[in-house]
């Protein structure tokens, strides 16, 4: 595993890092990872060198589940060794009905939230605090100098921000730049090969402000990891897989990911994983590892101590410039346009 810095932060941190979404959650009344198993994939996370970790405060079933995990897991580490990262924004199920300020970035709610966030990872502080949503209820200033002041007190180290426009990302930078309070200096978005240009004005800006890029579903929710075919050619939303696959099993797979260009990119990143004898998950994670204007460390959510070896196996190869560039370009149709998502 090889190491980069955070953005402009002070940080190093693997180049992958570790999701843990899946840890407590229940699925038609089946925990998807229980908490043997989450700790098993956190010591084989470890031993493979990645020490970056992504949580949030509503991942789990009740919420809260997968930060108490993560806690439990670091009584047994040097807290100083290991990046976590955790956000706020969604309604907290953990704590009764929900309340009319048990929601949202406001003061109040994220005071709350923060507490019961270091209480479950039994830690002082994170590392990283994002915000998990954009809040049009709440004054992005008063959300920033609330942050702010978990920076000053030492609760948080860094801020970052997570699914946004590029609008919206640039106000909160120019605000924190006017108000002398701490900035957002990660971003998580939606990105994979499939999707680049959707959010190529998001990216910009994280280029041009040295931020680091955390994209969560970087394999487009298991799309990319080449296990399904197309069954008609007239239909991009036409495909079979595994059974109990995520994509057989949920209308997101369809709405998020299948389109005329996923399936372009699917079969280059297959042609380029024969060529350099690797995977197509591999290839994918890669691909975006080498992105050249930004600092890219995508997020892996692995259910299997096998399906993390061959996300960690990324950072075993790298892409010729002609390679990446075919990937990109197999964004497009001959003519130059774009293929469009679901055309």
């Amino acid at each position: 595993m090889e190491y980069t810095r955070l953005g402009s932060t002070g940080t190093t941190v693997s180049q992958l890092c570790y999701g843990t979404w899946r840890f407590g959650r229940e699925t038609g009344g089946v925990v998807e990872t229980d908490r043997e198993q989450a700790h098993e994939l956190l010591d084989a996370a470890w031993e493979r060198g990645i020490n970056f970790f992504d949580t949030a405060n509503v991942y789990g079933t009740p919420n809260g589940k997968s930060e108490r995990y993560i806690g439990e897991w670091l009584d047994d580490r040097d807290r100083e060794d290991v990046v976590i990262a955790s956000k706020v924004y969604f309604p907290f199920d953990g704590w009764g009905e929900p309340g009319p300020n048990d929601s949202g970035l406001g003061r109040k709610h994220i005071r709350a939230q923060i507490e019961g966030t270091l209480d479950r990872l039994d830690t002082d502080y994170l590392d990283l605090y994002y915000i998990h949503r954009w809040d049009e209820e709440s004054d992005i200033v008063e959300t920033l100098r609330t942050l702010n002041d978990l920076v000053r007190e030492g609760k948080v180290h860094y801020l970052g921000a997570s699914t946004m426009a590029a609008w919206q990302l640039t106000k909160a930078l120019w605000k924190s730049d006017v108000e002398d309070l701490a900035r957002f200096e990660v971003t998580q978005p939606l990105f994979h090969a499939g999707y680049r240009d959707d959010i190529k004005d998001y990216l910009d800006v994280a280029a041009d402000q040295d931020m680091a890029v955390c994209p969560y579903s970087p394999l487009a929710g298991g799309f990319l990891t080449g296990k399904y075919e197309r069954t008609d050619d007239d239909d991009p939303t036409k495909f079979e897989g595994p059974e109990g696959a995520r994509g057989s099993l949920s209308d997101r797979f369809e709405d998020f990911y299948l389109s005329e260009r996923g399936w372009h990119v699917l079969d280059e990143l297959r042609a380029v994983a024969d060529e350099l004898d690797a995977t197509t998950p591999q290839v994918a994670l890669r691909w975006l590892i080498e992105q050249p204007d930004i600092t890219c460390i995508p997020i892996v959510g692995a259910r299997t101590v096998d399906q993390l070896d061959e996300n960690v196996g990324a950072a075993d190869i790298s892409l010729s410039d002609d390679q990446f560039n075919r990937i990109v370009s197999a964004r497009y149709a001959g003519d130059g346009e774009r293929w469009g998502h679901r055309e």
